[in-house]
C-alpha cells in the first residue's frame, strides 16, 4: 500500500528487523493492505492513513507481528475469563458463544462525529414526538403523513398505550441507532432500535480491552471517554422518576436470555438490584421488590423485556416472564418505565422508510442523516419493482432483527429468491427492501497480516434532561471474509471506537 511521506518514511524505519528474545522477527506492517475500491475507515482512496488513524497506524508498525498477534489473543483470552458471551438461538436450542473482538479500533474525528450527533439528536428528538403523537392525538395520521393503516397494522403497535404520557413525556429513553457508510462515504441511518437495544457493554467492555492494549496510543491520539455511561444512564434513570433518590432497578427475562450478561453487567455497574419479574409485585397500587427487610417501593425499571411480555393483564397473557399489573401502575405515574411500552412501532422497519418525513413535519427540517434508499412493499409501484430485482436487492422483515428474517439477494440461492417473492405476495406490508450497500471497511488482524472486513456502527443515545449521544458506539464487523452480516448472532464481532477531540 502506498502511504503518506511521513507516515511511509517512519513505516521504513520501524520495519526492519527487530531482535526480539533471541528471534529475529518482522515488524508488522499496512504495506500490503489492500482497500479493494471499498471506503476504507483507516486508508483513502490514494491508499494514505487518513489524519486521525496516523498515530495508530505508527504505534502498530512499531510492533513485532509476534507482538501484535499476541496482543489479539490475550484480548480474546480476557473476554473468555470475564465470561462476556451471548446466545444465539437456532432450531430450537441455546448456544453461548464469546462475541469475538478484533484489536485495530475503528476511529472517528471530531468534525464528522459532530455531524453525527446532530444528527442522532435530530432524529430521537423527531421519534419521541413522533411516539407521543401516535399515542394521543394522531395528528400525524390525520394529515397523512404516515399512512393510518400502516400504524394500526404494525405488531409493535400497543393499542393499550392509546392516551398514555410517560414521565417527562419520554417515550425512548435509551436509543441505539444503525448507521453505516457506502461506497461514498456519507453515513446513512440504516436502522432505528428503540425498544431494549442491546450491546452497550461490549462497547465498554471493548474500550477497557483497549486501554490494556494500545495504552499510550489511546493517550496520545486524545479519545473521549465512554466508560461514564452506567453513570449516565443511572443519571437519566433517575430523572425520570418523581421523586429524591428514587428506587432504580434493572429487570431481565432470566438467565437465558441472550442478553443476560449486560444486564448483570450494567446493574452491577449503576449499583442497582437486578430483578426478574419474580422478585416484583404489584401491592397498594405500586411495584415493589421482595427484599430480606421486607417490600420496598420500585420507582423506575429499566426494563430487558419487550413491551408484550411486560404485563400478562395487558399485553400477553402467556407471559411467564413479566408482571402482573404493572402497566397499571405505570399508566397512573406510580413508576416510570425505560423504555416506555409502546416504542416499538418506531422500530417496524417499514415505519423507518416514514422518518424523513417524519423529521420534516415534527422539526421543519431535513435529515442530517439519510435513510438508505427503501422501497416499501406494500406500496403497488415500489413491490413490483422489488419483486422484479429480488436478486440484487436486500429484502427485511418489518419486525424482525438480529439479521434474522432477511434476505441479501446478491448471495441468495434463486430458491432462497422464490420463497421471499411467495413471502412479499403473500404480505407485502410486512416486507421492505433496499439496494446492496458496499459497507465500509476497517482493517482486522487475520493470521498474521491485516484485511479489510465490513462494519457498522451502533451509537447509543440517552433522553432524559436533554439528549445525550456517547462519544463512540459498537462498531460491529463482519468477519468473515466478503459477508456484509455484522451481527453477532450471524458471525459477526466488535471493534472499539475511538472518537478523537
Amino acid at each position: 500500500m502506498k502511504q503518506n511521506s511521513t507516515a511511509q518514511s517512519q513505516s521504513q524505519s520501524m520495519n526492519g528487523m527487530t531482535q526480539s528474545q533471541g528471534q529475529v522477527s518482522a515488524n508488522f506492517s499496512f504495506a500490503d493492505y489492500q482497500t479493494e475500491n471499498f471506503f476504507d475507515e483507516m486508508f483513502d482512496s490514494q491508499a494514505q492513513v487518513r489524519q486521525g488513524c496516523a498515530p495508530f497506524q505508527q504505534r502498530v508498525e512499531q510492533l513485532t507481528r509476534e507482538d501484535l498477534i499476541g496482543r489479539q489473543h490475550a484480548a480474546e483470552r480476557s473476554l473468555m475469563s470475564m465470561g462476556i458471551t451471548f446466545n444465539v438461538y437456532s432450531e430450537g436450542e441455546g448456544t453461548e458463544r464469546i462475541m469475538p473482538i478484533d484489536i485495530i479500533p475503528r476511529i472517528i474525528e471530531s468534525a464528522e462525529w459532530n455531524k453525527l450527533e446532530a444528527g442522532l439528536i435530530q432524529r430521537i428528538k423527531a421519534l419521541n414526538m413522533f411516539l407521543d403523537d401516535v399515542y394521543n392525538e394522531q395528528q400525524i395520521l390525520n394529515d397523512g403523513i404516515v399512512p393510518r393503516d400502516l400504524i394500526e397494522s404494525s405488531k409493535s403497535f400497543l393499542k393499550p398505550c392509546l392516551g398514555v404520557r410517560p414521565p417527562k413525556g419520554i417515550w425512548c429513553h435509551i436509543t441505539g441507532t444503525d448507521l453505516i457508510r457506502g461506497e461514498d462515504g456519507q453515513f446513512m441511518v440504516l436502522e432505528d432500535n428503540l425498544r431494549c437495544p442491546s450491546g452497550v457493554s461490549y462497547m465498554l467492555e471493548n474500550r477497557e480491552l483497549s486501554k490494556q492494549t494500545f495504552p499510550e496510543v489511546l493517550t496520545q491520539t486524545g479519545v473521549r471517554p465512554v466508560s461514564d455511561y452506567p453513570m449516565r444512564l443511572l443519571q437519566m434513570l433517575q430523572y425520570i422518576a418523581d421523586r429524591p433518590n428514587p428506587t432504580v432497578v434493572v429487570l431481565t427475562p432470566g438467565i437465558y436470555n441472550s442478553a443476560y450478561f449486560e444486564h448483570s453487567y450494567l446493574a452491577q455497574q449503576m449499583g442497582v438490584e437486578l430483578v426478574e419479574a419474580s422478585d416484583l409485585v404489584v401491592s397498594g397500587g405500586y411495584v415493589k421488590m421482595r427484599t430480606t427487610k421486607g417490600f420496598q417501593i420500585v420507582d423506575v425499571i429499566y426494563r430487558r423485556i419487550d413491551d408484550t411480555f411486560l404485563d400478562p393483564q395487558s399485553f400477553n397473557p402467556d407471559s411467564l416472564i413479566g408482571v402482573p399489573g404493572i402497566f397499571e401502575v405505570y399508566k397512573k405515574g406510580r413508576v416510570a418505565l425505560a423504555n416506555a411500552p409502546g416504542t416499538g412501532v418506531a422500530d417496524d422497519k417499514v415505519i423507518y422508510a416514514y422518518v424523513p418525513r417524519i423529521i420534516q413535519y415534527y422539526l421543519g427540517e431535513e435529515p442530517i442523516i439519510p435513510n438508505v434508499k427503501t422501497y416499501i412493499c406494500r406500496e403497488e409501484e415500489d413491490c413490483q419493482y422489488v419483486l422484479d430485482n429480488i436478486e440484487q436487492l436486500v429484502v427485511k422483515e418489518a419486525n424482525e432483527a438480529g439479521g434474522y428474517g432477511m434476505l441479501i439477494g446478491p448471495k441468495a440461492p434463486p430458491e432462497d429468491h422464490e420463497l421471499f417473492r411467495k413471502k412479499i405476495q403473500e404480505n407485502p406490508r410486512n416486507y421492505i427492501a433496499q439496494p446492496t450497500i458496499s459497507l465500509s471497511r476497517v482493517p482486522c488482524i487475520v493470521g498474521d497480516h491485516a484485511e479489510g472486513r465490513h462494519v457498522d456502527l451502533r451509537p447509543y443515545i440517552l433522553y432524559g434532561d436533554g439528549v445525550n449521544v456517547i462519544p463512540g458506539g459498537l462498531t460491529r464487523v463482519a468477519l468473515r471474509k466478503g459477508s456484509l452480516v455484522v451481527n453477532s448472532s450471524q458471525g459477526g464481532g466488535g471493534k472499539d471506537t475511538w472518537v478523537l477531540y
